[in-house]
């Protein structure tokens, strides 16, 4: 059965159609120009950082959730995309408030959030304490005694919260992480009693060297967010919405199983950076 519109009615809802795809172009037009304004979407992340991605040693291609993210970010605006390494968290908010880099991944910290602004977070990072095999610490709150030296690296979110958390035990502050090797090394000799990094670094270390063993649970977790230059109110509600599309698609997981990285999970959906 067939139902007569009247010509105006039917006027009326296809005027409201072409807005609506009128608005959605201008958006993604508006998206397209805001985060990619050389046509090219250009995102730094922590190069170093195996929680953010791996380098193919024979490729020398990256994989992982940051890589996976920017290609996605790329493919909803229809541009190109360059990946580049940073050295630090200090090289990544530099490159993008010197406009070097259109947007940066970083974990979230407070003091890292004067100086760039962050998205909501698409994954979560867990921090966890190595330690040697036969230590007595059990849980992560055994850790905080007077006397005892947990090692962290300059700049990390590992060690800024350590630092600012631990009252008993003393951080021991160092300039690079060290390999596995050296991380062994200083917790048979006693150098340091405890590493606080994030835990796929420290199952990675307990995997080569049985003398050491990562604690059960985890001292802290952190939000892996984008960050966008100090100030910038036109990139983060294009990011927001891409991230939580991403992660209500099912995407942010796919990439993380893909990964096989130990201890992290997907985000919250909407959960905003504090």
């Amino acid at each position: 059965m067939l139902i007569a519109i009247p010509l105006p009615r039917l006027l009326a809802v296809v005027t409201g159609i072409l807005s609506i795809l009128l608005a959605t172009l201008a958006l993604a037009a508006d998206a397209k120009t805001d985060l990619a304004p050389t046509g090219t979407l250009r995102g730094i992340f922590l190069g170093r950082n195996p929680v953010q991605g791996m380098r193919d040693p024979a490729t020398g291609e990256y994989s992982g959730a940051v890589p996976d993210m920017l290609k996605e970010i790329a493919r909803n605006l229809g541009v190109p995309y360059r990946l580049i390494p940073g050295e630090n968290a200090k090289a990544v908010m530099d490159a993008v408030n010197g406009h070097t880099a259109d947007i940066g991944f970083l974990a979230y910290d407070e003091s890292r959030g004067r100086v760039v602004d962050f998205s909501v977070p698409f994954y979560l990072m867990f921090n966890a304490y190595l330690v040697r095999a036969d230590s007595p610490f059990q849980k992560s709150d055994d850790v905080d005694r007077p006397g005892v030296k947990v090692g962290a690296t300059t700049g990390q979110t590992q060690q800024i919260f350590l630092s600012e958390t631990l009252r008993n035990a003393k951080v021991v502050l160092m300039q690079e992480t060290p390999a596995a090797a050296e991380m062994d090394r200083m917790l048979e000799t006693g150098e340091v009693d405890a590493f606080g990094q994030n835990r796929e670094r420290s199952e990675a270390v307990a995997t080569k060297y049985p003398e050491v063993r990562v604690m059960r649970d985890n001292f802290s977790e952190v939000g892996q967010s984008i960050v966008v230059e100090k100030g910038d109110k036109v990139k983060l509600p294009h990011l927001n919405a891409m991230i939580n599309e991403a992660i209500s698609s099912g995407m942010v997981t796919a990439s993380l199983e893909r990964a096989k990285l130990a201890g992290v999970g997907v985000a919250p959906l909407g959960k905003a950076a504090r």
